[in-house]
């Protein structure tokens, strides 16, 4: 079966008001599209690397879904302590590299597919209908199970906003009912708006505290490959052993130059690092207009993703 790259949506800062809108909640998980026929299932994520084995609970897809053929999208999330989605929770799942582990971390960390578009079924593409009509059929055919549920539609953006902002969590997206699913597109028919912001950025250097890694400095690229100084961290969702593995991780990276464009204020107790270890940081403000840092970044999680990926927002 063909893979896509996935439908997305685009940054607002305002939640559209008209009839033919759609609100959901935006969920902090990661994006998994579920591809399935005759032949097998498979799963991959948004940049179409394959997670078949590390979400072995999602592959009876009979078990939840009427269909022939069918390609499902939707995000994979995992709930923290506090029965809010954690990103850094189903980073455990989707970044494990020794797949024998898959059967102990799936016991630690429960996961739930919340599907929330139809893209293939039966042998006939459907991604060209209005989304509505794609909703309905999803209706139709998927059985929600203790794994597997299905995006919950909201009347009123402005309400389901305020309900996240009040519970901390990711933001919302507004989708068009009219709207098709452009395969690979991302414009305005999709938008999101967020509570908070987040970036993935590299890891440029580090400072000690007691021999081990107690706050990154972090920076992204421009069109010409500089990486700039966009803050530094110590906090975030990361425990006593992961600062511990980071230390591990770091301490072979380091150089004698700092790898950013201009060194940071911050430097004077700093070691720093080949720029190659990348991470997904939440912050509450980014006047970068200005040149200005994050405020209040704190670490969600590591990610597999290419340093060159993380881009500054106005590249």
């Amino acid at each position: 079966m063909e893979l896509i790259f996935p439908f997305e949506p685009v940054i607002s800062d305002e939640i559209p008001q008209e009839d033919f809108w759609r609100y959901e909640i935006k969920w902090d998980g990661t994006r998994i599209l579920t591809y399935h026929d005759q032949e097998g299932t498979k799963l991959f994520n948004r940049k179409q690397n394959e997670r078949t084995c590390h979400y072995p609970e999602l592959l009876q897809v009979g078990s939840y879904c009427d269909a022939d053929s069918v390609i499902l999208d939707g995000e994979v999330i995992a709930l923290a302590e506090n029965g809010k989605p954690s990103f850094h929770e189903v980073m455990r799942r989707d970044l494990i590299q020794r797949l024998e582990r898959v059967s102990e971390v799936r016991r630690l960390v429960r996961i739930t597919y919340m599907i929330f578009d139809i893209v293939y079924y039966n042998g006939e593409w459907v991604n060209g209908r209005p989304l509505s009509d794609r909703i309905e059929l999803l209706h139709k055919i998927i059985s929600p199970n203790e794994n597997v549920q299905l995006v919950a539609s909201h009347d009123n953006g402005d309400t389901l906003f305020q309900v996240v902002q009040q519970q901390g969590m990711e933001g919302i997206v507004c989708k068009d009912l009219r709207s098709s699913y452009s395969l690979g597109g991302k414009d305005d028919r999709w938008k999101k708006v967020k509570n908070y912001g987040d970036v993935i950025a590299v890891v440029g250097g580090f400072t000690l505290s007691g021999g081990f890694v107690n706050a990154v400095l972090l920076g992204q690229y421009d069109n010409e490959g500089k990486l700039w100084y966009i803050g530094h961290t110590g906090t975030g969702k990361l425990t006593k052993a992961e600062w511990r593995e980071l230390t591990q991780l770091l301490e072979p990276l380091k150089v004698e130059k700092h790898p950013f464009a201009r060194k940071p204020e911050r430097h004077r107790d700093a070691f720093w690092v080949k720029p190659v270890v990348t991470a997904k940081v939440q912050y509450s403000e980014w006047r970068w207009q200005e040149g200005r840092a994050l405020r209040q970044p704190s670490i969600q999680s590591f990610v597999n993703i290419p340093p060159e990926e993380c881009k500054l927002p106005w590249v």
